[in-house]
This record gives structure tokens, C-alpha cells and sequence, in this order.
């Protein structure tokens, strides 16, 4: 019983912003790492830091929220091998957005079972509409 009054009084999670300095991407909430294979987890690096992107590398897709709608992305394309299954640069389509990322992922003694993306860019074209880049930067988590 107290447990249940606990959670009730706890204060709720901040919602994640609708729109990432003034641009027609949104946050994502939280993420929860594949069961199988690795995620990477990209966040804008501009004044409003929060998680944009995740891509699963074994099941080829990625996660955007754009004009506030959660969406996902399946793989297109991929060229060179940044490592722990994802490209250095790797396209991403579904309807008319095409999701490009690329990748410069890093190994740290640290870090384990995963990575550091130490810079990168999400770059967005979307039929009739303006292209949005937005630097990112993030981790790479990989299942046990």
C-alpha cells in the first residue's frame, strides 16, 4: 500500500519536447534496447539536447519523430562498416522521407557491450519540403 501511495505522489517524467530547436523533429521517448543485436541512440547536439534517432542494427530500422509523429524507417542502403552492425553512412526510407545517417563511431576501454558516436549527422529529405541536418551524437548499445 505505501509502495502505491509512493508512486502516485512521485512526480511524472518530463514529456520530451515537441520540436528540436524550432525544427519539425520532435524528441522520442525513452527507448528500450533490442532483445537481440544493437541500438544506437542519437542525440541533437544544438541548444535542446534530447534523443532523436534510435537505429536497431539487426533489424534495419530507424525510429524519428517527425511533426510529432513516431515513426519508423526501414534500412535502404548502407556503405562502409563503422561497426557493430551499422555503416558509416546508411539511408533509411518510408513514404517520402528518405533518413540518412552518417557515423563516426568510436571504441572506448569503458564503454562496454557497445560504443560512442562521437559525432555524426541525421540528414532528412522529405518530398515538397525543406531538408533538415542535424549534427547528433550518442551511444551504441548491444545486447548480452
Amino acid at each position: 500500500m505505501i509502495a502505491l501511495l509512493l508512486a502516485l505522489a512521485a512526480p511524472e517524467p518530463p514529456k520530451p519536447p515537441a520540436s528540436i530547436d524550432g525544427l519539425p523533429i520532435a524528441a522520442l521517448p525513452r527507448q528500450a534496447l533490442p532483445a537481440s543485436g544493437c541500438a544506437a541512440y542519437l542525440f541533437s547536439t544544438g541548444t535542446t539536447r534530447s534523443l532523436v534517432a534510435m537505429a536497431t542494427a539487426a533489424a534495419g530500422s530507424l525510429q524519428l519523430a517527425l511533426d510529432g509523429k513516431p515513426t519508423s524507417f526501414a534500412l535502404a542502403t548502407q556503405r562502409g562498416a563503422a561497426g557493430f552492425g551499422f555503416g558509416t553512412t546508411t539511408e533509411y526510407r518510408g513514404g517520402d522521407v528518405i533518413a540518412t545517417l552518417d557515423l563516426t563511431i568510436a571504441t572506448r576501454r569503458d564503454v562496454t557491450q557497445g560504443a560512442v558516436i562521437d559525432a555524426g549527422t541525421l540528414r532528412i529529405d522529405r518530398t515538397g519540403k525543406d531538408t533538415i541536418v542535424l549534427p547528433v551524437a550518442g551511444l551504441i548499445g548491444c545486447a548480452a
